[in-house]
């Protein structure tokens, strides 16, 4: 039915919040102490007995299935209400994932980092290796050069 209400629930809704209204208990006074009044019209006590009887038998008829009608409507809104809690519920579970991913993600993004710092330490270690060594050979041939500059000349 969705949110488009037809006409009797629209009573039914509005009769069962005026139910449970102070002006509804002064009513219900007046109307059973005016029940009780017909004896001044010559009721007997059995007849205003029957006519209170009916009028409150069919007033708890009409009030159970009012209330049944709001209790009918507060359990669809509870369902859609617990409908969205689950689907929040789902997307809080995406979230979290999403966020554990993200973590695993960066802890790996620390990892390779790590890494990338290590080889370039290494590399860096062993390219200064390289140039030392290289200047090692270029003073040993300067020393061979002066040498034979030496021998020559």
């Amino acid at each position: 039915m969705g949110n488009h209400k037809s006409y009797l629930e629209k009573i039914a809704l509005t009769t069962t919040q005026q139910i449970g209204s102070v002006t509804s208990l002064i009513i219900h006074s007046i109307l059973f102490v005016g029940i009780f009044a017909l004896q001044w019209l010559n009721f007997n006590f059995d007849q205003i007995m029957l006519i209170l009887t009916t009028a409150v038998s069919l007033e708890a008829i009409y009030l159970a299935i009012f209330i049944q009608m709001t209790i009918n409507r507060q359990s669809r809104r509870l369902a859609r209400v617990s409908e969205s809690v689950e689907d929040i519920s789902e997307d809080v579970e995406e979230i979290s994932k999403d966020i554990d991913d993200i973590q695993e993600d960066m802890e790996d993004i620390g990892e390779e980092m790590e890494k990338d710092e290590e080889e370039l330490a290494i590399k860096h270690t062993r390219e200064q290796e390289k140039v030392l060594h290289i200047e090692g050979i270029l003073k040993e041939l300067l020393r061979e050069v002066r040498e034979l500059k030496d021998k020559h000349g």
